[in-house]
């Protein structure tokens, strides 16, 4: 019996031997395996550093504002008789827009011209006897003021007439209309916006360690949004002498010409302003940059050794000091040296010392002044 468990347990202790020595045959291949993997090199396209002049400007938001802007009203009361406009049209100066009804003043015009005209009349007779020595010059005189009287009165008359046509007082671009046929309106009910629309003002503020680099006739841009091409261009027209006591910014005026209504009142734009000199910077794409909390930096391609001392393409990381973006670009203020060949697209998923193989038949395209394409 003890034979037997004896035979038993040195079986058991040979076979755990076997699968212990079979383990350690496979984990010393795969040891071994793991030293010589050589990641494949990941697909990459590059951006030559190159030296760029950009133009110093000054960038900030601001608002469009009409030359000239009202909300045309009633100046006296009464019940609209005839609307001589459409909403959104174009009007010139002087033009009437509204009729209020006059009915009334037209009669009272008319017993104002017939009160005149009888003391014309009077007073051209009274004048015939002056001459005559048969009246006293003080009769004269008080024939002479009633007349007067008479044709002030008529005066008063055609100015009430006419304060019951609402006019546009410049050309501009109407809004849309706040009245209707027939409606009552009391003195100084709003009628219609009127906008002035060529030109415009574009208004906004600089911290006052800035106002020293502006002047006036200044070239100024303006986009919709910071992503957007500049749709229009003007120039600088007034530099508020006074800051503003709780920001500390100074407010600017520049004036832009908008014959093709790309600018509308109350608009929000970003401005730029062309402070007239250059700098000279290393650029390189956005899609270059690898921003993180501890510094941004690139990757920048060069030839390198592996630890079996056979030459690859790699990538070593710098760190980068960066300075302001035009279009695709962004500029390096230290790091990086002219020339240098840095990934432009697929940073993302590098390591220093990674290697890389260049995709040439990809390339990003980037431009301080990029055009997209039209679909």
């Amino acid at each position: 019996m003890n034979k037997r468990m004896f035979q038993m347990l040195v079986a058991v202790l040979a076979f755990v031997a076997i699968i212990a020595f079979v383990k350690f045959q496979q984990i010393s291949a795969a040891i071994t395996a793991g030293k010589n993997f050589k990641m494949p090199p990941e697909s990459v396209t590059i951006f030559t550093a190159r030296p760029e002049a950009w133009v110093n400007d000054l960038e900030a938001v601001g608002s469009v504002a009409p030359v000239q802007g009202v909300t045309l009203a009633a100046d006296l009361p009464g019940v609209v008789d005839r609307i001589a406009f459409t909403s959104g049209a174009e009007v010139e100066a002087g033009q009437a827009l509204v009729y209020l009804d006059a009915r009334q003043e037209k009669a009272q015009l008319a017993s104002a011209e017939a009160a005149r005209d009888l003391a014309k009349t009077n007073l051209d007779r009274s004048k015939s006897l002056l001459e005559q020595h048969l009246v006293a010059q003080s009769d004269y005189d008080q024939v002479a003021a009633l007349y007067r009287q008479a044709d002030a009165a008529v005066s008063q008359v055609r100015a009430t007439i006419e304060r019951k046509i609402i006019r546009a007082p410049f050309a501009g671009v109407t809004g849309i209309r706040q009245v209707n046929l027939g409606q009552y309106v009391s003195s100084g009910d709003a009628i219609v916006p009127l906008q002035s629309m060529d030109p415009v003002y574009v208004n906004f503020s600089v911290p006052q360690q800035q106002v020293s680099l502006l002047r006036r006739g200044l070239r100024v841009t303006a986009a919709a949004d910071s992503a957007a091409h500049a749709i229009g261009s003007g120039r600088i027209t007034a530099v508020n002498p006074v800051a503003d006591a709780a920001t500390r910014n100074v407010l600017v005026q520049a004036t832009f010409p908008n014959g093709h209504r790309r600018f509308t009142p109350g608009m929000y734009v970003t401005v730029k302003v062309d402070l007239g000199t250059r700098s000279n910077v290393i650029a390189v794409p956005a899609s270059a940059i690898v921003y993180a909390p501890y510094g941004n930096s690139v990757f920048v391609v060069e030839d390198m050794k592996g630890q079996d001392g056979k030459s690859y393409l790699g990538v070593n990381q710098k760190f980068v000091k960066l300075g302001s973006a035009r279009g695709d670009l962004v500029a390096v203020v230290s790091g990086l040296k002219p020339g240098q060949e840095v990934v432009s697209s697929g940073a993302f998923k590098l390591r220093p010392g990674a290697a890389v193989l260049v995709d040439s038949t990809m390339t990003v395209p980037a431009s301080p002044t990029p055009h997209p394409e039209e679909g």
